[in-house]
């Protein structure tokens, strides 16, 4: 890695890799590689043409699928060599377009790096590859009465280090974390083909915390080959208390009032009557169809702990105006009140053709707020909205529903989308909760960030990716994009939100 210097050449506009020499890349790569490493057919190359963010599509030169962290090495040492981009990619679950792959480039998998290699009881750990899934390591640490926290609703499918790239999080991570609370140490290989590692299996380490950096920097800081996790004791005893309201600024405003009064949940979600109306069709949860909002509330811990947890937590509720307040009577239930949850965005996808997944995050307090705004946004563009929310932690996942195949339904849904993360900042949020900037939102980013902060995201990038290779356009916008984003939104000579400082 270089010291931090100067700004880049290309933080001022997008870097053309046009010239890279595909032929003589490919030639290299397969000199390299074992045959069954390397894909440059154009029908083996389709299926990394997209992450999880479907509306954008671009197929790579080649995908390089590694079993070695020798071979990680030696594809970065070539790509760096011939100034080439390389893309990392995990399950490809993302929903930012993170693991979109660079037209000029190297698309690198690490899906065969899937094993997992020690779980430790003692210590409570587990080290792991970047391709295991999430879910893997809590079924790998069960045995021991373990478990591994932060739980995506793609866990079943999303790899651990596509969690640590855009740093995910998940249900129960208001009470236990995201993925960066929940890693110790994480083994990478910088672009120049350096192996690094930062943190360590010890409570605390000296120096700067670079751990922390790693954790959201979307790949375009080094490549993961190796990660150690934090493991949790699985809870004696959980329950869930679904509530229903028949306003959704009274369960925003019951969402403030539960942390308030200074409980700390393990989970608390919160879903409007669109979704729940989707969901219910789909998995049969039993949720009420009939009200306008629906919070679940998980309380976990030894049976006395959760006793008085579910009753604090059901005063509150009632105080708030909650209409019907239901408690799960065992494990069966609790799971069917979650896996509505967590089957929400399948649910949108068996009632539209297409949908387009937010999230932004705003303080608790502005919930009803920012649910009656994207009621006028309904309005605005034409388009249907439902809301599934992490409550707890403010991190709002709207799913707008549109049908790319008539025309300007697509852009509408961006532009719908870009208000309300734009609201969100306006709110006193952020463009992100976890899923990441990659392409989605980095226009937003130039909203967020004034032009002196993203001075120095690009000189961090430079310090460990001298030449820009490593996910090139994804997170960080140009100053050229910026510029471009800011004229794009001068209407009549209006600005949205004119109290924001802008570049």
């Amino acid at each position: 890695m270089t010291l931090l210097h100067d700004l880049p050449a290309n933080a001022a506009k997008d870097t053309d890799f046009s010239a890279v020499d595909r032929a003589s890349l490919v030639a290299e790569l397969a000199d390299m590689l074992p045959g069954r490493c390397l894909m440059t057919e154009l029908e083996d190359l389709r299926p990394y043409e997209c992450d999880g963010l479907s509306m954008y599509r671009k197929v790579p030169l080649a995908v390089a699928l590694p079993e070695t962290e020798a071979q990680v090495i030696e594809v970065l040492r070539i790509c760096r060599r011939r100034g080439v981009p390389v893309v990392a990619r995990g399950s490809g679950t993302g929903l930012s377009g993170g693991a979109l792959p660079h037209e000029h480039g190297v698309l690198l998998s690490l899906a065969r790096f899937n094993r997992i290699l020690s779980v430790d009881a003692r210590s409570r750990t587990a080290i792991v590859q970047p391709g295991v899934r999430n879910l893997a390591i809590s079924e790998a640490a069960a045995l021991h009465g373990l478990y591994y926290a932060p739980d995506p609703s793609s866990q079943i499918a999303c790899s651990i280090g596509g969690n640590v790239a855009e740093n995910a999080g998940g249900v129960h991570c208001l009470k236990y974390g995201l993925t960066v609370h929940n890693v110790l140490r994480v083994r990478a290989i910088t672009i120049e083909g350096e192996v690094v590692e930062f943190g360590s299996h010890g409570l605390d380490m000296p120096g700067y915390d670079m751990l922390a950096l790693l954790h959201g920097s979307e790949g375009m800081l080094a490549v993961i080959t190796e990660i150690t996790v934090k493991l949790t004791p699985k809870p004696l005893l959980a329950q869930c208390v679904m509530a229903s309201f028949d306003d959704v600024v009274k369960a925003g405003e019951a969402v403030a009032a539960i942390i308030a009064a200074g409980i700390i949940p393990a989970g608390l979600e919160m879903m409007d009557q669109p979704a729940t109306a989707a969901v219910e069709e789909f998995v049969r949860a039993g949720y009420p169809l009939d009200a306008k909002a629906i919070l679940l509330c998980e309380s976990d811990g030894t049976p006395e702990e959760v006793a008085e947890e579910v009753a604090r937590v059901c005063q509150v509720l009632e105080g708030q105006g909650a209409t019907q307040i239901q408690v799960s009577r065992d494990e069966v239930e609790r799971l069917k009140f979650w896996a509505g949850r967590k089957a929400a965005f399948p649910a949108a996808g068996r009632i539209s053709p297409d949908y387009y997944c937010m999230d932004g995050t705003i303080p608790r307090k502005r919930l009803g707020e920012m649910l009656q705004a994207i009621v006028e946004m309904e309005k605005k563009y034409g388009l249907r909205c439902m809301n599934v929310f992490h409550a707890g932690d403010g991190n709002l996942h709207p799913l707008i529903l549109f049908d790319a195949n008539v025309p300007g339904e697509l852009e509408r849904a961006e532009d719908f989308g870009g208000e309300i993360l734009e609201l969100s900042v306006a709110l006193g949020g952020t463009v992100t909760g976890e899923h990441g900037v990659g392409i989605e939102k980095i226009n937003q980013m130039c909203v967020q960030f004034a032009e002196a902060e993203r001075h120095t995201f690009f000189r961090i990038k430079a310090a460990f990716d001298e030449q820009g290779l490593l996910n090139p356009g994804k997170a960080i916008p140009t100053l050229h994009r910026c510029a471009e984003f800011g004229r794009m939104h001068v209407h009549h000579g209006e600005v949205p939100f004119p109290d924001i400082e802008r570049f």
